[in-house]
């Protein structure tokens, strides 16, 4: 079948896609906006709060490469330039895009900052060096280097093995946790470990889709021209709507009391919830109290009446 040629060479089957570029980019670009707000706005949630700035980025970068993208197939059927240096610029923002909805999975199959504040300096590494790799395979595969679409399989494989292992070895845990919590009666932690526990089923559910999508995309080689703005249409779409759901499902929110109760690094032996306690002493003894391991504050009061009530101490131990 030949290939009808509009203006400047451009095949015809291609002068849909910078209207497809511009909704598309209004979506991620209103998507990326509230995004951001919402963190923002809930910027006390110190805890799921970090995790938001990172995966907030990522919507902004597929805003800035859809940005490219409709720029220079607009250029191109109406000015009749098509920019080297911007589709260049669309292949770095692609490339970059991958890669940080990649890293971002990765630490949260990590549970970085849902069952541990930060990750050990193993942990940094290995999802540093997965996502390097995967950044430096992709851009290989996408310059049609020989091989790189193995290596990029390989990686693929790799990464999926790694996100899938965390997520079931963190669900694991919380069920151990929930367990216990049943067994020894400590309520005051269920709600808080059942939301993480319900997260990261979603989140399991949600990178099967990506496996599944991702397989499709690679077995479908397809590159002509026709139908293309129907596949990316399709391609598009999946991509919006997996990240919405991850997103809202990690969305920084008033989370179940107790929620930030947790580890600074992922325990490798103990997994029993970190203790809740109340306890009460006299002013005496509090002077005498010195201990690095907890944090202690005592309300200012706000009023002469309140000066001459007895101050409330609040004593938090920081879990191990």
């Amino acid at each position: 079948m030949e290939e009808s040629h509009g203006i400047n060479g451009v095949d015809d089957s291609y002068r849909h896609l910078p209207i497809l570029y511009l909704t598309f980019l209004s979506i991620w670009s209103l998507s990326a906006c509230s995004w951001t707000v919402n963190t923002f706005k809930n910027r006390n949630f110190q805890q799921t709060n970090s995790l938001q700035w990172i995966l907030a980025s990522v919507p902004l970068i597929k805003a800035l490469q859809l940005t490219l993208s409709f720029l220079f197939w607009h250029s191109c059927f109406h000015h009749q330039i098509c920019s080297l240096w911007m589709s260049f610029g669309v292949y770095v923002t692609g490339v970059l895009f991958q890669t940080a909805s990649f890293v971002s999975f990765l630490l949260i199959s990590h549970g970085y900052c849902i069952t541990c504040e930060r990750l050990s300096l193993t942990e940094r590494r290995t999802t540093a060096s997965l996502g390097c790799v995967f950044y430096l395979t992709l851009v290989g595969y996408r310059a049609s280097v020989p091989y790189f679409a193995v290596l990029l399989i390989l990686n693929y494989m790799i990464s999926f093995y790694v996100i899938f292992h965390h997520i079931s070895q963190n669900l694991s845990v919380l069920r151990e946790q929930l367990s216990f919590i049943e067994d020894e009666n400590v309520q005051a932690m269920h709600d808080a470990v059942y939301a993480k526990y319900i997260m990261f089923k979603k989140f399991q559910g949600a990178m099967q889709i990506v496996a599944m999508a991702e397989t499709v995309i690679y077995m479908n080689m397809d590159n002509s021209s026709q139908n293309y703005w129907l596949r990316l249409l399709i391609r598009e779409w999946a991509q919006f709507c997996i990240f919405l759901y991850i997103g809202w499902t990690f969305r920084s929110q008033d989370m179940a009391p107790r929620f930030s109760v947790m580890p600074t690094l992922k325990p490798k032996d103990n997994t029993v919830i970190p203790p809740i306690y109340s306890m009460e002493m006299d002013e005496k003894t509090f002077k005498e109290f010195r201990s690095h391991e907890w944090n202690i504050g005592v309300p200012m009061p706000h009023s002469n009446y309140e000066r001459q009530k007895d101050s409330v101490l609040v004593i938090i131990q920081h879990p191990r």
